[in-house]
Order: C-alpha cells, then sequence, then structure tokens
C-alpha cells in the first residue's frame, strides 16, 4: 500500500458510529484514566519527601519525548491528518511510539479524530466542550465532557468510514491489535530502565511511579487540554468555518509539543506546522522538519505564507505577527 494519506470525509453511506464501547474497554479506561491521575496527584508530596532523582526526571522526560511526539507526530500530523509522506519503518516507528501514551488503538484515535474535525463543535463532534451551551453552568459540563467524560460513555466513531486507509493497511492493523502489548512496555519499560541505571529496586520502582504512571498521566491531560481548553479560551487569529471555536493557547505550546496552536490547525488542517507565527514554538514541526531533512519523510505540506495570510481574521500591523 502507498504510505500517502489523505483525510477522510464522510461522504459515504456509512454511519457516523459503530455501537457503543465494550466492558472491557471500560475497565481498562478506569483503570489507566484513574490510576495515572491518583499518581499524578501523589506526584508533590512523593517528591517532598526524597523520591525523585534526576534518573527519575530523565526516565520520564525520555518516555514522555518518545510518547507525545508519536501523538503528535504521528497519531495527529502524519496518520490522521496526511502532513506529509513516511517510509515503511518510519510509519510503524510513529505507530508504536504512539500507542506508548496509551490514548487508544491508533486507528480508533484516528477515526475519532477525523470525525471531530469533519464536526467540529457541531452536532456529531465527539468531544465539543460546546455541548450544553454557553451558559456557565452548561460550558463547566461542556469542559468535563470534552477533556475526559466524553471517553466514558461514547459510541465508537466507525472506523470504516473514517479510516479505511488505515484498516487496509496491514502494519498498521498490526500495531492496532499490539496496542495491549505496547500498553505494558509503557508501563514497565520505565522501570527496567530506572532498574537497570541505578542498579537497585528503588531505582525501578520511583521509575516506575515517574515516568509510568505520572508520565502517563501528564500527557494524557496535556492532550485532553486540547480538546478541552483550546476550544473554549485563547486566541482566535484564524478564520475558520463557522461553528469550529478552536483557539491558541500558549501556556501548552512547549508541553503539547505545539499542537495547542490549534486555531491554525483548524484552519488549514493537513499542515505539518501549527505553530506559523513569529514565537511560536513547534516542536513537532521541527521533529518533522529533521525527518525531512533524513530523507526518512517527504512531500511535507508546509504552510504556504500567501494562504496563511489571507486566513487571517484580523491582519496585524507590520512588525507584529508576522508569518514565519
Amino acid at each position: 500500500m502507498s504510505t500517502a494519506l489523505t483525510e477522510s470525509h464522510p461522504t459515504g453511506p456509512k454511519p457516523l458510529t459503530q455501537g457503543p464501547q465494550s466492558r472491557g474497554i471500560l475497565v481498562a479506561l478506569w483503570a489507566f484514566v484513574v490510576v495515572p491521575f491518583l499518581a499524578l496527584v501523589a506526584a508533590v508530596p512523593v517528591a517532598w519527601g526524597g523520591w525523585l532523582g534526576w534518573t527519575d526526571v530523565a526516565v520520564a522526560a525520555f518516555w514522555y519525548v518518545v510518547s507525545g511526539l508519536g501523538i503528535t507526530v504521528g497519531y495527529h500530523r502524519y496518520f490522521t491528518h496526511g502532513s506529509f509522506r513516511a517510509r515503511p519503518w518510519l510509519r510503524v516507528a510513529l505507530a508504536v511510539a504512539g500507542s506508548l501514551a496509551v490514548q487508544g488503538e491508533i486507528i480508533q484515535w484516528v477515526a475519532d479524530h477525523r470525525r471531530h474535525h469533519a464536526f467540529s463543535d457541531l452536532d456529531g463532534d465527539p468531544h465539543s466542550p460546546w455541548r450544553f451551551g454557553q451558559s456557565v453552568r452548561g460550558l463547566v459540563k461542556g469542559l468535563f465532557h470534552a477533556h475526559v467524560g466524553w471517553l466514558f460513555g461514547r459510541e465508537l466513531s466507525n472506523r470504516e468510514r473514517f479510516a479505511p486507509d488505515l484498516l487496509a493497511d496491514r502494519a498498521t492493523r498490526t500495531v492496532d491489535r499490539l496496542f495491549p502489548v505496547l500498553v505494558v512496555v509503557t508501563v514497565l519499560g520505565p522501570a527496567l530502565m530506572g532498574g537497570l541505571l541505578t542498579w537497585s529496586w528503588r531505582g525501578a520502582l520511583t521509575a516506575l511511579f515517574w515516568g509510568g504512571l505520572v508520565r502517563i498521566s501528564l500527557l494524557h491531560h496535556v492532550t485532553w487540554s486540547i480538546n478541552s481548553v483550546c476550544h473554549v479560551y485563547g486566541d482566535r487569529p484564524f478564520a475558520m468555518r463557522q461553528g469550529d471555536r478552536a483557539t491558541n493557547f500558549w501556556p501548552l505550546a512547549i508541553l503539547s509539543f505545539g499542537e495547542s496552536w490549534h486555531n491554525l490547525h483548524h484552519a488549514e488542517p493537513t499542515s505539518a506546522r501549527h505553530g506559523v507565527l513569529r514565537g511560536q514554538v513547534d516542536i513537532s514541526a521541527r521533529v518533522i522538519w529533521l525527518l525531512e531533512r533524513t530523507g526518512a519523510a517527504w512531500a511535507v505540506r508546509w504552510p504556504k505564507p500567501e494562504r496563511i495570510a489571507a486566513k487571517l481574521a484580523h491582519p496585524e500591523p507590520p512588525g507584529r505577527g508576522r508569518l514565519r
């Protein structure tokens, strides 16, 4: 199969969803949402008690970067939107790395996200924070729904409708099936690394806590904040279709590897760079640039300055907000 990916549009007769998620998935969700979150809550007192060392920081940072870029460069910009083409080995590596973030099987993740773009903040969007109206109560309820609530009562997006290209690819289907194994790897891998680096059981235990549970939860909430916060708070310098409320929220730019420049992304979904204005750091775009330079990626859809300038809702005065 060609490595070219195109964004799927809901033009066929297939339904939006394919039924509710199974009880097994719900049990796994509770385990991998609640347990890492409890670890995140406990992180401050645990660190205060002396159970955080530089080895733990290094291990957690390594797994955060690998799994985080797996989501942003892999699951999102490559598999969902086809922002570039990739060698077969890179395609598999990105699918595996994204799976290590424990945000779901790759094909379901892509189907949900393509559905989100097809109906952004309208009926059919699986996680719009505006679902319950614009009142304070409705928005509070909507923010929780967009952030994490939607995961527990959702109808699964129809994979045949929104991700037929991934279903047709054998390597992607294999990684999709191996998701439970990769979850075990991403939880226990940091413990193994910490134990080997410190040659101690304590090093393995603290690495499991920081590089496994805390890292997974932190990345979860950063990613989910793109669905919730970045559709309510922030700037909207670029014009989008009516109803779409995607925003730029700069405080999350580094932790999200550039994903929080969400307004431009919804204005130009296939663009390999989301942070296009001066000062907008986009680590994921830089990684794609490096992959392009090595020949691992090509046909990168870099933003065209004239096209981006035309989408500015309120053109900036000379010297401010210049495209880069």
